[in-house]
């Protein structure tokens, strides 16, 4: 399945997968992140519902503390 993630083309041997699923891959915490799929918000309670498919597009922003 290839997708694009933060203007990024990449390439997951997964045929499956939920934005949950996709962010554990990439170590980001959830309750710190915003995920926009295809263009639209999805709120955090929906992370492990959304399933990704082949050619969607994701934009993924996570916070990180520091001062």
């Amino acid at each position: 399945m290839n997708i694009q993630v933060n203007g990024r083309r990449i390439q997951l041997n997964e045929h499956e997968i939920t934005i949950g699923e996709l962010l554990e891959s990439y170590n980001v915490t959830k309750r710190i992140s915003v995920v926009e799929h295809n263009k639209e918000i999805i709120k955090k309670e929906e992370y492990e519902q959304t399933k990704i498919t082949n050619g969607d597009t994701l934009e993924i922003v996570h916070f990180v503390g520091g001062g």
